[in-house]
């Protein structure tokens, strides 16, 4: 395995690069489109929570529901090629790169016309268009293959940067530091994002380790790594673009705690005996929607009918991917035989 790492080292040939997004401060359309984005995944996740309630679709149901100016500063930051994986509370990623709400809708109903023709469901999101690797339902699964997806492009000479996220509970599998070993060893070009919401599933970090700072399990093996306010798009655009561009440099991974609330339950089964209301409702007072809103106010970037606008639009977009998962066809017994295998031609395998 060494010299494959060796063959395509970033230090090496020309394979080192720079990140490209040089923005240095937030914009006017920047604001907008977070309060846009965040609007539509919380009530995108809103709706989710309501049909899952009536059964409308089967299996878990994870909420992103408080944690949305993470993806919000991601994708400010990121650049066209870069690559996102993550857990199963995955339902707002597909939205923040792009993947029409419909069809995000749609593979949570198990439809044909779903992002993964309704073979994923809730916790497995996948959308290759958009580089999207998943949505994977084994806690810490996706920590090894997003260091995994990062070295191909490292190997192969391709300027991307992988975002492998993962939640609070998910950093005490040993795959974690097996991989970050190894990324910090090959100088791997991935970004690894703790989404620590307080919580794993009932049990406080504090109940968990010593070191809450979670951020600091990178030092022991020399990777950088800092916290941000995860309820502050600003905070995260800054912290992403750090990353990025340490990690797009050829300077291997970089660590992220992203301090972020949950304001419902582990899953929609959780009946969330370990927190009480109060700490809920404090934390809904850091509403990162409620900031971004704030702000477009206060600076008069937008005026109440343009705010109107954009909120009746979101909710037509949810209201029409409701109708088109409802309506779309459920897949045929062929199906089961289809994307199984796909054919790859390697070009360093004889014949």
């Amino acid at each position: 395995m060494s010299t494959a790492a060796e063959k395509k080292n970033p230090k090496s040939k020309g394979v080192a690069k720079s990140a490209k997004n040089s923005k240095t401060s937030f914009s006017k359309e920047d604001y907008i489109k977070w309060y846009e984005d965040m609007l539509l995944m919380r009530k995108f996740e809103e709706k989710c929570g309501q049909l899952y309630i009536q059964q409308k679709f089967g299996g878990f149901c994870h909420l992103y529901i408080g944690q949305e100016a993470i993806l919000a500063g991601m994708t400010w930051a990121m650049e066209k090629d870069d690559r996102v994986i993550t857990a199963y509370r995955d339902h707002a990623h597909p939205l923040a790169l792009g993947t029409p709400a419909k069809e995000v809708m749609a593979e949570l109903y198990g439809k044909v016309t779903g992002s993964s023709k309704g073979k994923g469901g809730s916790m497995h999101m996948f959308d290759k268009k958009r580089n999207l690797y998943g949505g994977h339902g084994i806690v810490g699964a996706q920590i090894p293959m997003g260091a995994g997806i990062a070295f191909a492009d490292m190997y192969n000479g391709i300027d991307a940067v992988t975002y492998c996220f993962m939640g609070d509970g998910a950093v005490r599998q040993g795959a974690l530091h097996e991989t970050f070993n190894m990324a910090m060893t090959w100088k791997i070009p991935v970004v690894f994002v703790v989404e620590n919401n307080n919580y794993a599933m009932g049990t406080s970090v504090e109940r968990t380790t010593n070191v809450h700072e979670l951020w600091k399990l990178g030092l022991s093996y020399d990777m950088p790594g800092e916290p941000a306010d995860g309820m502050d798009p600003e905070a995260m655009g800054k912290i992403f673009q750090k990353a990025r561009k340490h990690a797009g440099s050829g300077k291997g991974p970089f660590l992220i705690e992203a301090k972020t609330y949950r304001y419902k339950g582990h899953s929609m089964s959780d009946p969330q005996k370990y927190r009480s209301k109060q700490e809920v409702e404090d934390y809904k007072q850091q509403d990162p929607i409620e900031r971004v809103l704030k702000t477009i106010k206060t600076k008069k970037y937008l005026t109440d009918a343009q705010i109107k606008k954009i909120q009746d639009k979101v909710k037509k977009d949810v209201e029409d991917s409701v109708e088109f998962a409802e309506t779309s066809a459920l897949p045929q017994a062929h199906e089961l035989y289809e994307d199984v295998y796909v054919q790859q031609d390697y070009p360093y395998v004889k014949d």
